[in-house]
């Protein structure tokens, strides 16, 4: 069993898992451990269908206890999963101004896309989030999880798919959630930033229900939340443009009012007869002249960057439910329901809000200054109304309900069976502030152009305006503004039915180890996505915005096996396979994908543990059916900067036509598309010589194929640049692709950028983590407990193009941005009464600014690496009584800023650092008290 067997391994092991508070409540005997043990007979941990004796098998299993998000200071689930070691790829977050998914939270393992991570609520699969990660890709919401009543989270590395099919090509994120409490228990928290914003609070209730004579037991909870948005204006590093910016320069001021000479590589032309004057009061009074060098003069503001968010404004609340009956000795019907509201707003910043005259006109022709113009002028918060009643907001509600029966199939049987049905639905409405087209060009028409008297006489192609430019240079009311704008609303939903039978023999047959146990599941069912915009965003009748249209629907099936064989006391064997298969339109996509496992313990406190198989993932709904799909963006044209002598760090020096472009871009879906495909494998070492004492340490192997491609803007201009200037060979595929999607006139301007997704890329990723967990016994000094994690990527190689040439996406800035290595360490110590923590979360050295914008990397002018960014969380817990626990947490205490790379960033950034790797919120104080009640004698 397992405490008379491996009794060193075991007890360290299963001490790991449990909360350092439980230690020290109970002052238990010194055989207590060994009591603890017992309870984790024949569990269920991610990565096998079937119960194991083992806490550790042959695939590394962390573990994060309700305990552990508590004392570390995590507000919500999606930071607990960002803090993680393993989470060393930088992802778009609510920083991320003008996003696809700006109110949505995820994460990437390893540097991975995000869509390749497996989300499970206690085993099931979330529900997909309806909008697309970077207008593109299907992923997972991690920010609607009820965080107070998580009773852990497991974090499994590695592909998974012979068990979880599609998506688990990174690692599987296991969510569980509490099954049972003794009596009830209420929780408050509140707290803040020290720099202000940000202020929140949460209430969470969760009771436990019986009746039936103890045959009906149910668990209910609740968990509602509401915080207040942080503003760029907070904080000193984003409240204006980088004031650090290289060579001393000082910060340029937005161009909020701008006259550009189209023929004269768009320097300005200043016609304002006041000066500005009339302009003084907005943003804040700090609207006045200004000037570029070499550029000309203008109307604009250093302090435009401080009216965005750099972090949501958020309503929420979850009810959960999990009920048992027993319908006999054999049999218990159980049932689970999460339902989670969220309103989420946020506020991209005055540089989204704009009009000009080169959407609608392309440019216009003043006779009286002889020359092709374009007119551009931001809306100020003074001309808007009160800004904070202006904010885009995402309202979304999710619901899963699962409704099964499991038990033994007979009283001498060992089989036991799990028959259940699931339905996930994600509806999501996202609500934006945006211009009607025809109203906001007659406003300035009518004030501003004037009618119009022919067209230009060197082109025969430009309307004719004589402008009243003071009227120009003019702030518009409130109530104007009011009847050009309008608010548009996009909806989109997710939805997925799964039929699962499962059955499972812990005893199938008896070999030397022990037990061979086996588990066969099947699956069924359907899913489905659709996004409709705003009608009005796809007939033309908003200006200067399109949006992403599509809908698709298929059923699927999965059959999965597992097999564990004890060969003999020291060696264990675990095989896996599973066959999927997706109909749609006609047409079928299957895949099969296995795993095959070893465990060896030479003696009791050692395992060597290894694992070889593959993974997939399907193409997504959004990948076949998204329709074309137009946007609107703004990008450097580094081709013609560097044509007139400004490389890719010098662009703020560029003519706005190119360093600030507009352009259009279109994509859409490929039904075509075919299984993205990885080949994994795995091995390490666990180590617990005692049993307060725990060292694992894995290497991990991805090689993937078939990915698919759909390049980022930026990364294309910089790509097509490279390919004209000769800085790439013209024949890569980069540069063919490059060359085909960017479409240039004669002059040489883009006219176009599409972007498409095909099946060509790969990628090579090894890895190496370590976790460690130590308890020390202080005698009248309490306990100490120590833990650790750190992952460290060793190769991680990204072919875009077959006749691309491999790049090195770990040591070369120019392709990734992410840290090589992180880390987390954990103190907790315990004394009576009282609990103190102290985490650190580590993420080790990353490119500077410079590094990042030429092939040359670091040998770029001005290139180089950021050092290491450490930042600590600390906690007090004190047990006021038996039933009541007040807490104090604070985040970041050394109130650690990313202003370490300011002088990298131009004088045009109004966010001067990796928004992806760091934040700018600064320390936070939260207060919260746990009330329990209610329990038994």
């Amino acid at each position: 069993m397992f405490v008379s067997h491996r009794r060193p391994l075991a007890l360290a092991l299963a001490a790991a898992l449990l909360p350092a508070t439980a230690f020290a409540q109970s002052q238990a005997p010194a055989d207590a451990p060994a009591q603890q043990a017992k309870e984790l007979d024949k569990v269920v941990v991610t990565g096998s269908l079937i119960p194991q004796t083992q806490v550790e098998t042959f695939v590394p299993v962390t573990i994060i206890s309700a305990e552990d998000i508590k004392a570390r200071g995590f507000n919500n689930v999606a930071e607990v999963l960002q803090k993680s070691s393993f989470a060393t790829g930088g992802v778009q977050n609510s920083q991320s101004s003008g996003g696809f998914t700006q109110g949505a939270d995820t994460l990437s393992l390893f540097g991975l896309s995000a869509s390749y991570v497996k989300y499970l609520i206690d085993g099931r699969p979330m529900a997909n989030y309806p909008a697309l990660y970077n207008g593109s890709d299907v992923f997972n919401n991690i920010s609607g999880i009820p965080v107070d009543l998580v009773d852990r989270i497991e974090i499994l590395p590695g592909g998974q798919s012979s068990l979880y099919g599609s998506d688990a090509i990174a690692g599987v994120v296991n969510i569980i959630l509490k099954k049972n409490i003794e009596g009830s228990v209420l929780s408050g928290r509140i707290g803040g930033y020290e720099k202000g914003g940000g202020q929140s609070g949460r209430v969470s209730f969760a009771t436990s229900v019986n009746g039936a004579g103890g045959r009906w037991n149910t668990l209910l909870g609740v968990q509602a939340e509401k915080a207040d948005p942080v503003w760029a204006s907070q904080r000193d590093l984003t409240q204006q443009f980088n004031v650090d910016a290289r060579n001393g320069a000082a910060p340029v001021a937005s161009r909020d009012w701008t006259i550009l000479d189209v023929e004269n590589d768009y320097s300005y032309v200043f016609l304002d007869p006041a000066n500005c004057a009339n302009l003084g009061s907005a943003f804040g009074g700090t609207e006045g002249k200004q000037s570029r060098d070499g550029k000309g003069d203008y109307c604009g503001s250093q302090w435009t960057p401080g009216y965005r968010t750099l972090k949501n404004s958020k309503e929420s609340a979850q009810v959960y439910a999990h009920s048992t009956f027993d319908l006999n000795d054999l049999a218990q019907a159980y049932a689970d329901v999460l339902l989670n509201h969220e309103k989420v707003e946020y506020n991209s910043g005055s540089g989204y809000l704009w009009w000009g005259t080169e959407v609608g006109f392309g440019a216009y022709y003043d006779p009286n200054q002889g020359k092709l113009l374009n007119l551009q002028r931001a809306f100020a918060p003074e001309e808007v109304g009160n800004w904070n009643d202006h904010n885009d907001q995402n309202k979304s509600s999710s619901y899963s309900v699962t409704f099964g029966v499991n038990g033994t199939l007979s009283e001498d049987s060992n089989w036991d069976y799990d028959l259940s049905l699931t339905r996930t639905e994600y509806k999501l409405t996202e609500i934006s502030q945006a211009l009607l087209a025809d109203k906001v060009d007659t406003y300035f028409l009518d004030r501003v152009l004037g009618e119009q008297q022919g067209w230009d006489p060197n082109y025969d192609a430009y309307p004719v305006f004589t402008p009243d430019y003071a009227a120009f240079y003019t702030l518009m009311s409130p109530e104007d503004f009011a009847g050009i704008s309008t608010y548009v609303r996009s909806r989109s939903r997710t939805y997925d039915n799964m039929l699962r039978a499962q059955f499972t023999n812990g005893a199938l047959f008896s070999l030397p180890g022990g037990d061979a146990g086996m588990a066969v599941a099947v699956e069924a069912g359907t899913q489905g996505w659709s996004y409709e915009p705003d009608a009005r965003l796809t007939n033309g009748d908003i200006w200067g915005l399109t949006g992403v249209s599509g809908k698709g629907q298929r059923s699927r099936y999965a059959l999965t096996g597992e097999l564990r064989l004890p060969v003999w006391e020291q060696l264990t064997v675990s095989a896996s396979a599973r066959y999927d298969g997706f109909r749609m339109a006609g047409t079928e996509i299957s895949k099969p994908t296995y795993s095959l496992g070893l465990e060896y313990r030479p003696f009791e406190s050692l395992l060597l543990r290894g694992k070889y198989g593959t993974a997939f993932k399907a193409p997504t709904l959004a990948d076949q059916f998204q329709g074309a799909s137009g946007f609107y963006g703004k990008a450097v044209d580094y081709y013609n900067c560097a044509l007139l002598g400004f490389d890719a760090g010098q662009v703020t020096n560029c003519p706005s036509q190119y360093s600030e472009m507009q352009y259009f871009g279109e994509q859409s879906g490929n039904p075509d598309l075919k299984p993205i495909n990885a080949t994994v494998w795995s091995y390490g070492v666990v180590w617990a010589p005692t049993a307060k004492f725990s060292l694992s340490a894995d290497f991990h192997h991805w090689d993937i194929r078939n990915e698919v491609a759909l390049q980022d803007v930026d990364q294309l201009l910089r790509d097509e640049a490279n390919c004209r200037l000769g800085k790439l060979p013209a024949d890569s595929g980069t540069c063919v692709a490059a060359g085909n999607q960017i479409v240039r006139d004669v002059s040489g301007n883009v006219e176009s950028i599409s972007l498409d997704k095909v099946n060509v890329a790969k990628e090579t990723l090894n890895a190496v983590t370590v976790d460690t967990n130590y308890s020390v016994e202080l005698g009248n000094f309490g306990l100490l407990n120590l833990a650790g994690s750190w992952t460290r990527n060793l190769k991680h190689e990204i072919q875009t193009y077959p006749t691309d040439p491999v790049r090195d996406a770990l040591s070369d800035p120019y392709w990734s941005t992410d840290a090589k290595y992180k880390a987390s360490a954990s103190a907790s110590w315990n004394k009576d009464r009282w609990t103190t923590t102290l985490y650190a979360n580590y993420l080790g050295p990353t490119p500077n600014y410079s590094a990042t914008l030429d092939p040359k990397g670091y040998a770029f002018a001005g290139g180089g690496r950021l050092g290491s960014y450490t930042t600590v969380n600390g906690s007090v817990n004190f047990n006021v009584t038996n039933d009541l626990t007040v807490s104090l947490m604070v985040n970041n205490i050394a109130n650690r800023m990313p202003d370490m790379d300011t002088r990298s960033y131009p004088g045009t950034s109004d966010e001067p650092y990796n928004s992806y790797n760091f934040d700018a919120l600064g320390r936070a104080y939260y207060i919260e008290a746990k009330w329990s009640f209610g329990k038994g004698k």
